[in-house]
């Protein structure tokens, strides 16, 4: 459990920074990173990263893939955690964690 929390640390560290730097680039025209890069990292566990980072540098809030598809991204991980751990909350239906 410690490992997968260090992990999803470490990867919305990761995310955070990638959406700055990309940030960074854009304003000096230079080469960018792409938005499938951004996304996956949101997808393999940098949704928090992602959002913050969207917000934080004012960056990609102006797409709808960004601006729906990372609030999504990030509503679905948690269901997925909430029920994953369901058995660590002693939740013991999924039908619980939604209502």
């Amino acid at each position: 459990m410690k490992l997968f929390i260090c992990y999803l640390i470490v990867m919305n560290l990761i995310t955070f920074f990638l959406y700055g730097l990309d940030k960074w680039k854009a304003m000096h025209h230079r080469w960018r990173i792409s938005e499938a890069a951004l996304l996956l990292a949101a997808l393999i566990g940098g949704s928090i990263g992602a959002l913050a980072g969207m917000y934080g540098f004012r960056h990609k809030t102006k797409h709808k893939k960004f601006t729906i598809g990372v609030p999504l991204l990030l509503i679905l991980q948690i269901i997925l955690l909430l029920w994953l751990w369901r058995p660590v909350f002693g939740i013991e239906s999924a039908a619980a964690i939604l209502f």
